[in-house]
């Protein structure tokens, strides 16, 4: 059932310091990807402090003792490089992809920001990123249409205090309220050594790598492990609404399940489940709702990759002539149907199939497989449990994601958040 999955030499080595370290030796492009993920995301944050791990992520572009303000970029540019970071709930990371022979470079460049870029930062640099960082939720959120729906929609799904009921990007006052101090606090109890994995996947050959490593990483100090984040995985209470106003010539219906975290059995049933509703144009919402009764412009499912707990999402833009109550009973009736209907052995084929592809295709990319090799090694402990994804793919029945639709996802334990064109909001 399994040997057509796809399988890379892995080894794992930890520096003295705590740094966990990944190669991924692949000798078929001239191209390494580094990789480094910090343990540090929005979740790690607290009420009146939002938006502080995507603030730094930015902040790390901004140079250090060593490295110039905006230099990073430009010294991986001179050599064909790529370079950038992303920000989420549990995760900060920064990649680079860049010619083999010069893979010294890209590690320098990331272990000098990890070691030497506080002494280099000043509030100017924090006035500038800040303002940046408010332009883009102006942007990303405040003035783009539909932009406030996730934010309403987490403010519900969780209690106030979940550390996923705020917004990674941070709420507009708490970001322009950051202090010079506040940001280096947050550099020194998470940007450390012990609280990242680097992974490099590509033409490398492993001891020569990691002797790199350990040349410009290995001196850099530890520092005491981060403080834990708990947070109550109880379930939503009831059904919960609401519903938004908004700029849009569209209504559009959001609504959201809690269901258990990344890597997990439930969360994979899931990810199959989304993929059943409403994977392509042959899945059965898509026909059914955009194609035949055409009552939406669109339909899409997902779970988000989470680590605390995940969240099951059905996102659907309504026609003209059709109201939100309208399509959220045919939303409901699928929803109904694949909690009570076991999925017919093509229709599960199809799903399935997708999702193995997909994550394939991932795979093949040298980036995109070192992120993911990285998401392995701070989520799951195991960088090598990147197949657990694929083989539970291949070895779960449509009996099972029945199952977990009946449990999860038919129950009234849900928030939906309906946004609307002009004043018909109530």
């Amino acid at each position: 059932m399994t040997d057509y999955l796809p399988t890379f030499p892995i080894e794992r080595h930890r520096l003295a310091n705590g740094l966990d370290v990944v190669l991924q030796p692949d000798s078929h492009l001239p191209l390494v990807a580094v990789n480094l993920w910090y343990h540090v995301g929005s979740k790690n944050e607290r009420p009146g402090k939002t938006g502080f791990a995507h603030l730094f992520e930015h902040m790390l572009f901004q140079g250090s003792v060593n490295v110039g303000t905006n230099d990073h970029f430009a010294l991986l540019q001179k050599i064909g490089g790529v370079a950038n970071g992303s920000t989420s709930y549990d995760r900060t990371n920064y990649y680079e992809t860049v010619p083999s022979h010069q893979l010294e470079l890209a590690l320098w460049l990331e272990s000098d920001r990890m070691g030497f870029l506080l002494p280099a930062m000043t509030q100017e640099k924090l006035d500038n990123q800040r303002e940046v960082v408010m332009n883009e939720r102006r942007q990303r959120v405040d003035n783009q249409p539909y932009g406030r729906a996730f934010e309403k929609l987490n403010q519900l799904v969780f209690p106030a205090d979940h550390p996923y009921s705020w917004p990674v990007i941070g709420y507009m006052d708490d970001i322009e309220a950051a202090r010079l101090e506040d940001v280096q606090h947050f550099f020194e109890t998470y940007y450390r050594p012990n609280n990242a994995v680097l992974t490099l996947a590509g033409d490398c050959r492993p001891e020569r790598a990691l002797a790199m490593v350990e040349d410009y990483f290995g001196e850099l100090p530890g520092a005491p492990p981060p403080p834990a984040v708990a947070a109550s995985c109880e379930p939503t209470s009831g059904e919960q609404r609401a519903v938004l106003e908004d700029e849009v010539q569209l209504a559009r219906l959001y609504i959201a399940y809690r269901i258990p975290a990344f890597g997990s059995r439930g969360w994979l049933l899931a990810d199959l489940l989304a993929s059943a509703l409403t994977r392509g144009k042959s899945s059965p919402m898509y026909r059914d709702l955009v194609q035949r009764r055409q009552l939406a412009q669109d339909v899409s499912a997902a779970v988000l990759p989470t680590e605390l707990e995940s969240t099951f999402i059905v996102i659907t833009t309504a026609r003209p002539e059709t109201s939100p109550d309208q399509l959220l009973a045919a939303v409901d009736e699928h929803l109904e149907r694949a909690a009570h209907e076991v999925l017919p052995s093509h229709a599960f084929e199809r799903c399935r199939n997708g999702l193995v592809t997909s994550y394939i295709e991932q795979l093949q990319s040298l980036d995109l497989r070192a992120d993911l090799l990285s998401q392995s090694a701070t989520f799951l402990g195991d960088p090598a449990r990147y197949l657990d994804r694929l083989a539970a793919y291949q070895e779960a029945t449509p009996r099972e994601v029945r199952e977990f639709a009946e449990s999860s996802i038919a129950p009234p334990h849900r928030v939906v958040v309906t946004v609307v064109p002009g004043e018909a909001a109530a």
